[in-house]
């Protein structure tokens, strides 16, 4: 996508890619490695079965070379290991531990296996392990801070292989010898700075080269910068460079050969291309895009984009081949980028760029949400409203945008909330996040990403003593955990937002955590409890006049004397609701009523009671043109009239139901079911009622 692309047509996809990837030298410690796989472990010589996969720790400092030496090796074993590769990162570019259980998350996503919304972590670890069980994949364990991150993350399976990458060893994983990095071989050394320079300048000074890769201890890090600054300067010798970072005595060079040539490079780049390059190490999780950049230092997105193609070509940033363009900071830089941030600008600045990224995130997830809702005049006025560079050309271009940038969004979403300074713009960002996740990828398929986003919700409700927004987060994870079997987890939860919504005052909150309350005691069993608050939440209503509400607690209060056995309480909770939804003059629902009375006086040993209220039920059924409950009253009916001695009339209901359920089975197969063909919109499991509707 060029830069007039995004300034004309918006946010489109393209091919892009990253730079040209080589691998040079290192064949010594290929060849330990690949040995080390066929090496006969402890407990092999001790006769025993593996238990477990095989871990190859390649260690090294941070521009090593030992994630690029780690890719080289799976790449050439690959073929073993039919079921694939899974990559994993599990150090965030500052150096913060990934959780184990996020980890875990991201590697079942990569086997296409969903993993339960708020699992625990030995949970997910367990689900891993019994995915990778009969499986042959390679697991590639980047960044690693500890041995109980790895180990948490092992395939009980010798058929796998495990290839983690650490700066140090793994104490407390047995049978683990570490390939340790130095620098590479002056040969593979001279050879990646003639691919970045050309040869011509090498083959003419082969001594000044030897030189400089002595300078740079031959760090691939430090070789591919030294090789982006003679590469930007084609009549600069190698010599030149050479003889700057021999003199290396002076503050500003002084340090590692890393830092030293960094420092060259930050000095001769232009003003306003130094300050973007500062502000990268704001990015989230190190994934920058041009509008990322471009948010960060206030300047286009097509000067973000050429400046970030300029870092690429400089070895100060890695292409991600992607159909948008990403970028990616290198981790050995992070820490130097983070060092001029807080040597060179102000806080208010850097606050300021933060606000600035958050607010432009905040702007595309509207525009992502938006062009979903075709039907809504509003949102496409908005969408007009918005600056060509933000729009998108289509939902499908929306949605490979969000899927995409997901890792970066979510790793944004986090930084927000614990920069604690502003959580006015990381509310904003949570909520249209979520409210984006749902409308592309529906409410099921993106618990897992929601139940995270509603935890950053409640710890800024938490520490901004918002009571509402608390019982909101409280009540979307009770859902959540309730979606996945954690009911009693759930329980707590609908307790704890019930206090929290006394606490703000708001009738829905507490309204809703009453009834989710009772929803919990009935799936725990416990229907006296149920009934209990079904009840409380329907005084609530009655005294608010909410009538549909209370027409559907009705419902549930009876459901739930159903469940213990209390016949009569239960006819009359739904008598209750049938007399509600006439009011009301909700037909459909009105008709399902009086099949639950009909259900009800039938369980009751009424059968000619059920009979007539099931007949009345058929005929509001037609009148709601409800075909599929028309069909299940004429099913009952049938059951009623065998058990009443009537097997006549019973196959003419069956032979009804049966002609009613065949021609819906073809009307759906002819035009596909609509509740099929849209994305779960689950009120409960997705709303922040924390923000205006503007957001």
């Amino acid at each position: 996508m060029t830069d007039q692309a995004v300034d004309a047509g918006g946010l489109e996809l393209s091919g892009h890619t990253s730079q040209e990837l080589f691998f040079l030298g290192r064949s010594r410690e290929l060849k330990e490695l690949r040995a080390d796989i066929e090496r006969a472990g402890l407990d092999t010589l001790a006769g025993r079965k593996a238990p477990r996969a095989r871990v190859l720790l390649i260690a090294g400092r941070p521009g090593s070379g030992r994630t690029a030496l780690a890719e080289e090796l799976v790449r050439q074993v690959a073929d073993r290991y039919p079921d694939g590769v899974l990559r994993a990162r599990l150090s965030e570019p500052d150096g913060t531990p990934v959780p184990t259980e996020r980890a875990a998350r991201d590697l079942l996503a990569e086997l296409g296996l969903p993993a339960p919304a708020g699992a625990a972590v030995d949970d997910l670890a367990a689900e891993l392990r019994a995915a990778l069980a009969g499986r042959r994949a390679v697991l590639l364990l980047d960044d690693a801070a500890d041995a109980e991150q790895v180990d948490a993350l092992l395939p009980d399976t010798p058929d796998c292989l495990a290839v983690a990458v650490a700066q140090g060893p793994l104490t407390g994983i047995a049978d683990v010898r570490p390939c340790t990095l130095g620098g590479l071989d002056t040969k593979s050394a001279v050879e990646l700075l003639s691919r970045r320079t050309g040869s011509v300048r090498i083959t003419v000074d082969p001594r000044a080269a030897e030189t400089l890769v002595e300078e740079c201890q031959a760090q691939p890090a430090a070789l591919m910068l030294a090789g982006g600054w003679l590469a930007a300067r084609p009549k600069s010798a190698v010599a030149d460079l050479a003889k700057q970072l021999r003199a290396g005595d002076d503050e500003e060079t002084a340090g590692t050969p890393l830092s030293r040539m960094f420092r060259l490079l930050y000095a001769a780049l232009p003003v306003p291309a130094a300050r973007i390059l500062r502000l990268l190490a704001l990015a989230p999780a190190g994934h920058v895009d041009p509008h990322t950049a471009s948010a960060l230092a206030g300047c286009s997105v097509s000067a973000a984009r050429t400046t970030l193609d300029d870092f690429v070509a400089l070895g100060l940033l890695r292409g991600v081949d992607s159909p948008l363009p990403q970028y990616e900071v290198p981790g050995a830089l992070h820490p130097l980028l983070r060092s001029l941030t807080e040597t060179q600008d102000k806080p208010a600045e850097l606050q300021l760029a933060r606000a600035r990224m958050l607010e432009r995130t905040v702007r595309l997830l509207q525009s992502c949400r938006a062009i979903t809702e075709t039907d809504s005049p509003q949102a496409r006025a908005k969408l007009l409203g918005m600056p060509r560079s933000l729009r998108f050309p289509s939902p499908r271009a929306a949605e490979d945008w969000l899927r995409i940038r997901r890792p970066a969004l979510l790793a944004a979403a986090r930084l927000a909330v614990a920069d604690g300074e502003l959580d006015t713009l990381a509310r904003r960002l949570l909520s249209q996040l979520v409210r984006t996740l749902v409308a592309h990828f529906g409410t099921q398929a993106a618990a897992p990403d929601l139940y995270g986003i509603h935890q950053l919700v409640l710890d800024v409700a938490e520490r901004q003593r918002l009571p509402r927004e608390r019982a909101a987060a409280l009540l979307n994870l009770a859902d959540l955990d309730a979606q996945t079997g954690r009911t009693a987890e759930a329980l707590v939860r609908y307790r704890a937002a019930l206090d929290a919504g006394r606490e703000a005052n708001d009738p829905y909150a507490t309204g809703r955590a009453m009834e989710s309350v009772g929803g919990a005691h009935e799936e725990l069993g416990d229907y006296d409890r149920a009934a209990d608050w079904y009840g409380r939440a329907l005084a609530q209503r009655l005294a608010r006049d909410e009538r549909a509400d209370a027409a559907r607690l009705y419902g549930r209060i009876a459901a739930a004397h159903t469940y213990a056995g209390r016949y009569g309480e239960a006819a009359r909770g739904w008598r209750a609701a049938v007399a509600v939804y006439r009011k009301l003059g909700d037909v459909a629902a009105y008709a399902r009523a009086l099949s639950e009375l009909a259900r009800v006086q039938e369980y009751a040993g009424r059968p000619e009671e059920s009979l007539r209220t099931c007949q009345e039920a058929v005929e509001w059924a037609r009148r709601a043109e409800d075909v599929r409950l028309q069909a299940a009253l004429h099913l009952r009916l049938a059951d009623t009239l065998d058990h009443l001695g009537d097997p006549t009339a019973a196959g003419l209901h069956r032979s009804a139901a049966e002609r009613m359920l065949g021609e819906e089975l073809q009307e759906t197969e002819q035009e596909g079911d609509p509740e099929d063909q849209r994305p779960e919109h689950g009120a409960n499991a997705c709303e922040i009622r924390s923000t205006s509707a503007e957001d």
